[in-house]
């Protein structure tokens, strides 16, 4: 057998020393279906191997911690034996090429990671980056990425209840889309990704495999170019409805003795799915390919290696059960069949019709895929900001800077993306989307409450990655705990661009430590993850964009707090001390000042002592609504708690912390919450307590939204008037 072409390898993904390493470890040519093999599981997309030196700094145990990385999704202790399960993934590639099957096939698979763990999924949010919205391509991209989110997950009867969504020119080229999964299982019913027992037969579970999603993973591991159109065949196609099933199916298997263990078939398919399982276990495996349902007519064993169809799972069960694995799967009308079987060999074998066409050791697919410490350098300083250079207010009056910030796509109401979302399936739905802060769901049969958070400032990250990262921690935990959950872990989705480029790997090496810093800070520690390299485009590249998701728990559900104001005469307070900047804030960006100096000040303990005041103030029973200073600044975040269904007004007086008018306003940085309160000095009493600052704004009042600095007027503006600018400015910009 002869070495293969540079061209094919080029096609596969693999340098020329990583082909040597494969020959050297096979003692041969690798065949066809092996070259298939250690193309998709030695993909940077699978293997990691430029960031698993730098993941291994991240925190990953705790006190709740049930499960950590390294399985299919996280899982924390939410008490009374239950357990949240929850991860983030990405699916930017195949969303950017064909946007509707991209997006609901990424929503398929991280239901699928929540689910096979013995989760029933009770959430979905999703967090997107599109580009300019003045970009020809970027209208396209949003109707079908929202499409594809809404359609499978409305299908499969899971509710979407939260998200994020913010447009910058960077993601012109390549979008990202984020979603997200949490599920609630049991503590004595975690199923794992393990292949144990010698002798245990292998199952195929669910749709038929078909050619969609080939070389899926090794798509995701490239950057784009000028023909990454063409790969509208690595994109997979969904059923949501199959979807349904499979979660009916697995979950009453599940509720039976009849698993040593289950992985869902998502990036390479078949092939990651049981070596990995094999791999977790110390074992071998053989797969009987042409055992495996197919779809199509003529299929090859590599192509039923590396196909990435969909709602498919691979079951080990226990000797003997067999006949009753097959009756419980029969009943939901999807495929169940033997295909392999667990062995003791160390090796990953598969044959087609007796013979063998793969024959590869387990470790070598898994734990000694490549490993590489890529170089970094640090990009050239930032220039300082320049804040001469940014418009005056004619007579100091920023109301038309305001109802302009409102209006950006950004910042504006995104009804136009959750009204397309079924957000109160299975009826557990606390607080909807645009209702809070964070997304509150009831843990099932208790009245305890999850809380969901996930974000990102790109921009931030851009300016620092270690700050930026570590504010995107700080944000979401601020944010859980406005709704009145204490932050337990998170899950993070870290999208960068090519690993290849030093200042990348910098940027990304950066993020982790502050990505480490804030969850040991807070703690908060990640159980789960993903790591999304090569968001370029002929070699432009995103922002840094280490996304977060973080969970909270509360012990009422009910008793979940909103962040508009809900009645007139309330004490409206702001909470915390931050010397917000200009630096990255969406009030330069609309102005169009450049991305450059530093991003704000983060200081850990003080955001730790904010969690902590607002956690005894919801016990306290003394927060009537509470909202995060974020995107936007000061002024915007008061806008946005005016346009509640009280459509109440506010005169307030703004803290006197900066010299410009405009830094107090639209200034960013986290660590501040707006409160209302019916009881201002218990509220300043406890905080107290905490070490956290109040600065009293003013009190709800008509319908009106005043705002003074240093006692002159610098905003003015019915509520009405900035609503309309903020409901309308989304649907504007994608329509």
């Amino acid at each position: 057998m002869t070495a293969w072409s540079a061209e094919v390898l080029k096609r596969h993904g693999l340098t020329g020393e990583e082909y040597a390493r494969i020959e050297a470890t096979l003692g041969r040519a690798p065949s066809w279906p092996e070259l298939g093999v250690f193309s998709v599981l030695w993909s940077e997309h699978c293997s990691y191997k430029s960031s698993r030196v730098h993941l291994r700094r991240l925190p990953t145990r705790g006190p709740l911690v049930i499960q950590g990385p390294g399985e299919n999704a996280g899982v924390i202790d939410a008490g009374g034996g239950h357990t949240v399960i929850f991860k983030m993934e990405s699916h930017n590639h195949p969303s950017f090429i064909e946007p509707k099957q991209g997006a609901a096939t990424g929503v398929g698979g991280i239901l699928r990671d929540v689910f096979t763990m013995g989760a029933r999924p009770i959430a979905l949010l999703d967090a997107l980056r599109f580009g300019d919205p003045a970009h020809p391509r970027t209208p396209h991209l949003v109707k079908g990425v929202v499409h594809g989110i809404g359609s499978y997950g409305n299908c499969v009867g899971v509710p979407t209840v939260g998200g994020d969504v913010v447009f910058d020119p960077c993601y012109d080229g390549n979008i990202l889309v984020n979603a997200m999964a949490v599920g609630v299982a049991r503590a004595d019913r975690i199923f794992l990704g393990r292949a144990e027992g010698v002798g245990n037969p292998v199952f195929y579970v669910g749709s038929k495999t078909g050619r969609d999603g080939i070389h899926g993973a090794t798509m995701a591991s490239e950057e784009f170019g000028a023909q990454s159109e063409e790969k509208r065949p690595n994109v997979q196609v969904g059923d949501p409805f199959v979807e349904k099933l499979l979660i009916e199916a697995c979950l009453e298997v599940m509720s039976e003795d009849l698993l040593v263990g289950i992985q869902d078939m998502g990036a390479a398919g078949l092939t990651s799915s049981s070596a990995e399982m094999a791999a977790r276990s110390g074992s071998g495996i053989v797969l009987h390919l042409d055992r495996v349902p197919m779809r199509e007519s003529g299929m090859t064993p590599y192509e039923l290696l590396l196909s990435e169809s969909q709602e498919r799972m691979l079951m080990v069960c226990a000797r003997g059960r067999e006949a009753r694995l097959i009756e419980l799967v029969s009943r939901w009308g999807l495929d169940v069949c033997e295909i392999g079987v667990v062995t003791d060999s160390g090796r990953f074998v598969g044959t087609w019709h007796g013979q063998t066409v793969v024959d590869i050791p387990v470790s070598a697919l898994v734990d000694d895929a490549p490993k590489y410490e890529r170089p970094m350098a640090p990009p050239p300083p930032s220039p300082p900001l320049d804040l001469d250079a940014f418009p005056q207010a004619a007579d100091g009056d920023f109301t038309p800077a305001l109802s302009d910030l409102l209006a950006r796509p950004s910042l504006a109401s995104k009804r136009w993306v959750y009204r397309q979302y079924d957000h109160m399936v299975r009826t557990g739905t606390v607080l909807r989307p645009g209702e809070g802060d964070a997304a509150v769901v009831r843990l099932p049969e208790t009245p305890r409450g999850v809380a969901i958070s996930v974000g990102c400032n790109g921009r931030m990250c851009a300016l620092s990655p270690r700050r930026g990262a570590a504010m995107a921690v700080a944000e979401a935990a601020v944010n859980v705990a406005c709704v009145g959950a204490r932050p337990a872990a998170i899950t993070d989705c870290l999208n960068f661009a090519s690993p290849e480029r030093p200042a990348v790997m910098w940027s990304f090496s950066e993020a982790i430590d502050g990505l480490a810093l804030a969850c040991e800070a807070l703690d908060t520690p990640v159980v789960s993850g993903n790591v999304s390299f090569y968001n370029e485009t002929e070699g432009r590249g995103i922002h840094p964009t280490p996304m977060v998701g973080l969970v909270g728990l509360m012990p009422e559900a009910a008793r979940a707090v909103g962040s508009a104001f809900p009645d007139a005469g309330l004490d409206v307070l702001l909470l915390g001390r931050v010397r917000p900047g200009l630096a990255g804030s969406e009030y330069a960006a609309g102005v169009g000042a450049p991305l450059c100096g530093d991003a704000p000040d983060l200081d850990l303990t003080a955001v730790r002592s904010l969690v902590e005041a607002l956690l005894a103030l919801h016990a306290s029973d003394l927060i009537v609504s509470a909202h995060d200073v974020a995107e936007g600044g000061l002024a915007v975040a008061l806008a946005e708690c005016t346009f509640g269904d009280a459509a109440v007004g506010l005169v307030a007086a703004a803290p006197e912390h900066a010299e410009r008018a405009d830094e107090v306003l639209f200034g960013e940085g986290t660590g501040r919450v707006i409160v209302s309160t019916r009881d201002p000095a218990g509220v300043e009493r406890i905080c107290s307590q905490a070490g956290v600052p109040v600065w009293p704004l003013g009190r709800t009042a008509g319908q009106r939204l005043q705002i003074t600095l240093a006692g002159r007027p610098v905003i003015d503006a019915t509520v009405a008037e900035l609503r309309a600018r903020w409901a309308t400015g989304f649907a504007g910009a994608v329509e």
